[in-house]
């Protein structure tokens, strides 16, 4: 069983960039809940006494001080030397407020004046502070541009603090001892951000070793924390605006800091990883009037796709049509980011991808934009396609997909029946077990919990889905259109086939989806499919998913689906 760790009076922490900004603030909160040792780290120089003239000034009037000292002494008062001295000796007075808070929390600290990214300087400056029980990473720099206009100057400055800053905590201290390892991190890690490329890339390593640590010392309680925006000194009132703006909510001090210690609790010794803060949405950026082309490859495999054990046809795993779809609309998204989802037009299966001998290589898809409007939408042609080995081309799903900036909002369902009529008594995973007159769906795409009502026209269900696992989903994830839960709501018309003409059926193609909201998760919707034509070899319906009160989450018009045999489905 793995040892749990434990605050106490007796841990020693390390703690780098931990004297000013945030991470003292999440010193002092953490000092309070638990007095014990801080060896706070910093590059800045600690002052035992300022010079004469600052004594007893308040920040406001020393640049005044300053300049009249430098003039006193027959120099001249440049802006850049002003401000240096200025940093200094502000400085300082933060790294004593700092010490004073923690010391007055029942807490010990120190301050060593030292580089994180200066190898030799850091080890002969902790080599005689005893035994270290913690770290705290909180050091780092920013370095904002855009990636083509970054010197290589500014990615070092940058990535050294972050990353060569743990390596060297790391070496410096026997990891062995550790009974706490935190990183400050950010979401511009977990999301990205422009003109962060640098800042993504070091927080992103600094999250991938928290959980190489955490294999390596399982009893040690280690977590990244991706920090979102702080309300501090360094969020001006504009910034809050653009912030506003985005959705973007700032981590109030109190609050955050009160985040970090409850983190530390032993009860989330396992979560190694968390996102504290709201997600960065892109804005969306200007649109011109060029019209472009784009192609995505991609190899698949069963193996790094699990879910497709849960969707076998004659025998073999077979790529869900709503998979293929979610595919090319989420590649639309990424190209432009800001801008979602809404139609896709005149989708159509043209050849399925199934996982035996005739897997290709690769598969490819190729986006052709057709219209874009600034601030409005963008429409595409897409379609995925592949090459057999003697180079021929086989064309499997093809689909306009259009994007907007603005989505309209959510109609209603006006023809919603959700009375019982108890006409259909399968209840659950019943719809699900092996028979001829059931579906064959495995546990990734269901279920329908029950059918509320039947008719020839129409038919009505009730469906839960709970998630899977991101290990699960693969190369299809769950985004702003959810593949699962879209094949799910299509069991309606199986059911429907197979009750009365005893026949199963496959999606063909769909005149028009479009999506409003998310589908839930771990909660009910509900699935009214209407019926608009049935011929020996097809169905064709209109598949509305909704909640209770018949808001619309989306909807598949002019979904065709081809009849199959419940036989050759399962041979």
């Amino acid at each position: 069983m793995t040892q749990t760790a434990q605050l106490s009076p007796s841990s020693v922490f390390v703690v780098s960039g931990g004297a000013k900004g945030i991470t003292a603030e999440c010193t002092i909160k953490l000092a309070q809940q638990q007095p014990c040792k801080f060896i706070l780290l910093g590059r800045s120089e600690l002052l035992e006494t300022e010079p004469d003239f600052a004594q007893g000034c308040e920040e406001s009037a020393l640049k005044k001080r300053i300049m009249e000292n430098l003039l006193a002494q027959g120099e001249k008062p440049t802006p850049m030397n002003v401000q240096k001295i200025y940093n200094k000796i502000a400085s300082s007075r933060e790294i004593k407020k700092t010490l004073a808070a923690i010391e007055k929390a029942g807490a010990k600290a120190e301050y060593i004046s030292v580089d994180v990214t200066d190898t030799q300087a850091l080890q002969a400056k902790l080599a005689n502070v005893g035994s270290i029980t913690g770290i705290i990473h909180g050091a780092g720099n920013l370095a904002d541009k855009l990636i083509e206009k970054k010197t290589e100057d500014d990615f070092e400055k940058v990535y050294t603090a972050k990353v060569k800053g743990l390596e060297n905590l790391l070496d410096c201290i026997n990891p062995s001892q550790l009974q706490h390892l935190v990183l400050f991190s950010s979401v511009t890690g977990f999301y990205g951000n422009i003109g962060q490329s640098d800042y993504a890339i070091a927080n992103e390593i600094l999250n991938k070793s928290a959980h190489i640590f955490k294999q390596q010392y399982p009893s040690c309680h280690v977590v990244a924390i991706n920090w979102g925006a702080w309300d501090s000194g360094m969020v001006s009132p504009e910034l809050k605006k653009a912030f506003a703006e985005r959705g973007v909510e700032v981590i109030p001090v109190e609050a955050g800091t009160q985040m970090l210690v409850n983190e530390l609790h032993p009860a989330y010794q396992d979560n190694t990883q968390v996102v504290i803060g709201s997600p960065l949405v892109p804005l969306a950026r200007e649109l011109d009037s060029e019209l472009r082309s784009y192609r995505l490859r991609r190899r698949m495999t069963v193996e790094e796709n699990p879910f497709l054990l849960d969707h076998v046809i004659a025998g073999s795993p077979v790529l869900p049509a709503t998979c293929a779809l979610s595919w090319m609309i989420d590649y639309c998204e990424q190209l432009y980011p800001g801008y979602r989802f809404f139609a896709a037009r005149d989708f159509k299966i043209l050849k399925g991808i199934t996982f035996n001998e005739t897997l290709a290589n690769e598969y490819i898809v190729d986006v052709e934009e057709i219209s874009k409007t600034s601030g409005q939408q963008i429409t595409f042609n897409t379609k995925i396609s592949s090459k057999n080995p003697a180079g021929k081309t086989f064309y499997h799903f093809s689909a306009q997909i259009q994007l907007l900036l603005e989505l309209p909002q959510a109609p209603t369902y006006d023809a919603i029946n959700l009375e019982p009529d108890n006409i259909i008594t399968l209840t659950g995973k019943s719809f699900y077990q092996n028979g001829e007159a059931t579906l064959f769906h495995g546990k990734a795409f269901q279920e329908i919990e029950k059918v509320l009502n039947i008719t020839t026209e129409k038919i009505t269900t009730q469906c839960l889905w709970q998630p899977i696992s991101r290990e699960q989903q693969g190369q299809f994830p769950v985004q702003w259109v959810n593949p699962y839960t879209t094949d799910l709501s299509m069991h309606a018309l199986w059911v429907w086939t197979q009750h009365f003409h005893e026949e199963g059926c496959l999606p063909g193609q769909v005149a028009k989806y479009e999506q409003f909201a998310a589908t839930p998760q771990n909660e009910p919707f509900y699935v009214s499919c209407e019926v608009k034509s049935k011929t020996p070899s097809s169905a064709t319906a209109d598949i509305i998913i909704h909640n209770q009160q018949g808001q619309i989450y989306s909807r598949l018009l002019g979904a065709r689906a081809i009849i199959w045999s419940m036989k050759l489905l399962r041979s």
